[in-house]
């Protein structure tokens, strides 16, 4: 829809930003980085952001249609085939780098089990040294996918509220008996947790299907009022604490980015549509799963394999990072996607895939025909 790809895109910038960062400068949430550069700590909202999208995005065309989703099988299939070629894909080099390059995290080079894992999308589930430290939110969408048809079915019988309800007071219950009412989260079984952020998406794809009336209300202001406060809570308590209660603020953001959405799908403000949907952003958008997917290894090597022999640590490395593996990452994920996306977006079957190939080499000489 227009200008949802723009975000999208965007918020997959942000999340190179933060990795930049965030390997540049030790000690998270306390680092060394420069006061100044805070702004690129919180990458984690960027990827509850994603989620709310997700969901928004996949729940557009069951609002159309009495809030059914056209058959399980249907969706899960529809699903694997938009998500699982490229993350493979990008999971086969996220391998090679990982145990020929830079390991990708502390836990040592990936295992046998590491294949199974990440293979089965169940790193949410299950632990093992990673690939791709990015991997760990798509095994939570997939996870989400599969809850998918029953939030439409709680929506469509019941209501919003109570879907709200359904999915939100248990992991308040859960935050509240922790503690100090404040969770300790680990590497999996974050999806019960990220679920209300799904389903906020959900609920909010009901605004672009309804009255003209509801649809004209400002839901750009109504966004920014929502995340005033969260905001302000993050701003006086700082941005260690803000790190430290994702759990709490993953919660209270996810109704913020919700508006925000249903304000861009419904054309407003036009001064934001337009800019999102301007060809640099709208490109960005189109190959940002893509840009999510590879970004992280490629700038695991820069930091730790380039940068030590050209630039001294800290900000140095941090500038040389931002021009050598941002650039890398974004023409990288560009030709990433040529190749393990979007033929898999423009053809919904093997069959129609493998025909159109020969023409596309006929006709172009290489690549897909558009």
């Amino acid at each position: 829809m227009l200008g949802l790809d723009g975000l999208r895109g965007l918020a997959a910038l942000y999340v190179v930003l933060f990795h930049c960062w965030l390997y540049t400068f030790p000690g998270y949430p306390d680092s060394s980085a420069p006061p100044w550069l805070e702004g690129l700590m919180f990458g984690r909202l960027a990827v509850v952001f994603f989620l709310v999208l997700s969901g928004f995005s996949l729940a557009i065309s069951p609002a159309r249609h009495g809030w059914r989703s056209g058959g399980f099988g249907q969706f899960l299939r529809r699903r694997a085939w938009r998500i699982l070629p490229p993350y493979w894909a990008a999971l086969a080099m996220s391998l090679i780098i990982s145990w020929s390059v830079v390991p990708a995290s502390h836990s040592g080079p990936p295992t046998g089990t590491s294949i199974l894992v990440y293979g089965l999308v169940a790193q949410d589930m299950f632990t093992a040294p990673t690939p791709n430290g990015a991997f760990w939110s798509i095994g939570v969408e997939a996870e989400l996918y599969l809850l998918f048809p029953l939030l439409l079915f709680i929506r469509r019988w019941w209501g919003a509220a109570v879907l709200v309800a359904c999915v939100t007071l248990p992991v308040i219950a859960r935050g509240l008996m922790a503690t100090d009412a404040s969770p300790v989260e680990g590497d999996n079984w974050l999806a019960p947790h990220l679920a209300p952020v799904f389903a906020a998406g959900l609920v909010g794809a009901g605004i672009v299907v309804a009255s003209d009336r509801v649809q004209r209300l400002p839901w750009g202001w109504f966004a920014v009022l929502a995340a005033l406060p969260v905001l302000a809570l993050g701003v006086m308590q700082g941005s260690v604490w803000t790190v430290n209660h994702y759990f709490w603020i993953d919660l209270a953001i996810a109704p913020a980015l919700t508006m925000l959405l249903a304000a861009v799908a419904t054309g407003r403000p036009a001064i934001l549509v337009r800019l999102l949907t301007t060809r640099p952003i709208q490109s960005l958008g189109s190959f940002s799963y893509s840009l999510y997917l590879i970004h992280l290894p490629i700038v695991m090597t820069v930091i730790r394999r380039l940068a030590p022999h050209f630039v001294s640590p800290g900000l140095p490395v941090f500038w040389f990072t931002l021009i050598v593996a941002l650039t890398a990452s974004v023409l990288g994920a560009w030709l990433f996607s040529k190749t393990f996306e979007i033929p898999f977006q423009r053809n919904r079957s093997w069959r129609s895939l493998i025909e159109v190939l020969p023409r596309g080499r006929r006709r172009t000489g290489a690549g897909l025909p558009r």
